[in-house]
């Protein structure tokens, strides 16, 4: 099952790639400078996952060549960090504790750029869709894509904390596909009712979404997390995640998550 989750990661950031370079040129071909622009600007928040993937790299003892950086400079960083998971995998006599850090890595990293650029697009395509042209085929293949992948970078961040605790073997592939569909329809639903929403009302949509930030990033201040130390960056990484929490749930914090659960979907439904 290591194996599969990375490999399984690879091929939907791949799909997802191709369908967004497609998007592009599409719109390119088509005229529509306006979207053409706002698809390619999704881009330039993924460049946070590839500097901070270099800084790991640099902080893992493996100093960044020309190569690894013209890599992450095409955003091609992430691929590959899946690729050395999969070639330590395929080993057998790699060490786990080792193959273990390297899923982590990517894992979290994979989790930011969905987050940062895959979500962005996600909600730009399917406006197209929905509002602007509902028989466009290639903005609508984008978004099922984004879809798909940024629901399957949040399994795959489960998938990686569950095999963090002691004791903890990997879970079964129902319980994986359990998580990938409750995600993608949690994701799925809170995408199209916003989108619906800024049909109807335009900017209003944006009124609505800051008031759910403010409430979710309060609500995670009250918690007192404690994954951030400084109390600047707490504020941020609050600030950060409550904006996340417009779409979807995270734990981020140790222990049973039920009541925080509850408390979430209460407020977001």
């Amino acid at each position: 099952m290591r194996g599969a989750v990375p490999r399984l990661s690879l091929t939907l950031l791949a799909a997802e790639s191709g369908a967004r370079l497609c998007a592009i040129i599409h719109y390119l071909v088509r005229g529509q400078l306006g979207w053409f622009g706002l698809t390619v600007a999704c881009l330039v928040p993924g460049y946070a996952a590839q500097l901070l993937s270099i800084l790991w790299f640099r902080a893992d003892g493996h100093a960044p060549g020309c190569c690894l950086l013209a890599l992450h400079l095409l955003q091609l960083g992430l691929w590959k960090r899946y690729w050395d998971v999969l070639r330590a995998a395929a080993k057998t006599g790699g060490g786990a504790g080792e193959l273990l850090a390297q899923l982590g890595d990517v894992c979290v990293l994979r989790l930011l750029e969905a987050l940062l650029q895959t979500l962005p697009h996600l909600l730009l395509q399917t406006y197209v869709v929905v509002a602007v042209d509902p028989t466009g085929f290639i903005p609508g293949v984008s978004a099922g894509l984004s879809l798909l992948s940024l629901a399957w970078a949040l399994v795959s961040y489960s998938y990686f904390t569950f095999l963090l605790k002691p004791g903890h073997l990997s879970p079964p592939a129902a319980v994986i596909l359990c998580l990938l569909l409750w995600r993608t329809g949690m994701l799925g639903t809170r995408v199209l009712a916003l989108v619906l929403f800024a049909r109807l009302y335009s900017f209003w949509v944006f009124a609505v979404a800051g008031l759910h930030w403010l409430l979710m990033s309060f609500w995670l201040g009250a918690q007192q997390t404690d994954i951030v130390a400084q109390p600047c960056r707490w504020r941020l990484f609050n600030c950060l995640l409550g904006a996340v929490y417009i779409f979807c749930y995270i734990n981020v914090r140790p222990g049973p998550s039920r009541t925080r659960v509850t408390v979430f979907y209460a407020v977001s439904t």
